[in-house]
């Protein structure tokens, strides 16, 4: 199963957060939901899990 990660550095925000997390999409979905409603402020809701999703990127392994 590949890895995912979502990274805050590639949107926008007040903080400049630095945050990257890395793991099964479930797993990152959960934990960045989480973090988005704790550090940003947004809501915790199916639809932005779903926004979520839609960010996450295969993991790149290197050599």
């Amino acid at each position: 199963m590949t890895r995912k990660v979502v990274d805050c550095r590639r949107f926008p925000s007040e903080t400049n957060c630095s945050l990257t997390i890395s793991g099964e999409e479930e797993e990152v979905l959960r934990a960045a939901g989480e973090h988005a409603a704790s550090v940003h402020g947004h809501e915790n809701t199916p639809e932005l899990r779903e926004q979520i999703r839609g960010m996450l990127e295969d993991e790149k392994v290197s050599a």
